[in-house]
């Protein structure tokens, strides 16, 4: 699974190419992007994400506008769910 997770971070986090002082509204609005690309390119609607990760549809939303500030932990759950597998509970 974490291999998943290192896969999945790789597409959805922006900053590869950052260079210092990066913007966070940037950062967060490349971040929201990318996750929607990978919802689609899976052929989830964001309900299905919502139901699998146990990530409100409207938290969701607000990611892929680019106005939430999400969690490391939202982003596994986010993999998980996008890639199919269960997230583990810690």
């Amino acid at each position: 699974m974490l291999n998943q997770v290192m896969d999945f971070a790789g597409e959805v986090l922006p900053g590869s190419c950052a260079v210092p002082p990066y913007s966070e509204a940037a950062f967060l609005t490349e971040l929201g992007d990318r996750l929607r690309s990978s919802r689609m390119r899976c052929d989830l609607s964001r309900r299905e994400l919502a139901r699998r990760s146990g990530i409100s549809e409207r938290y969701i939303a607000q990611i892929e506008a680019g106005k939430g500030n999400v969690s490391i932990v939202l982003l596994l759950r986010l993999a998980s769910a996008i890639h199919g597998s269960q997230p583990q509970a810690a």
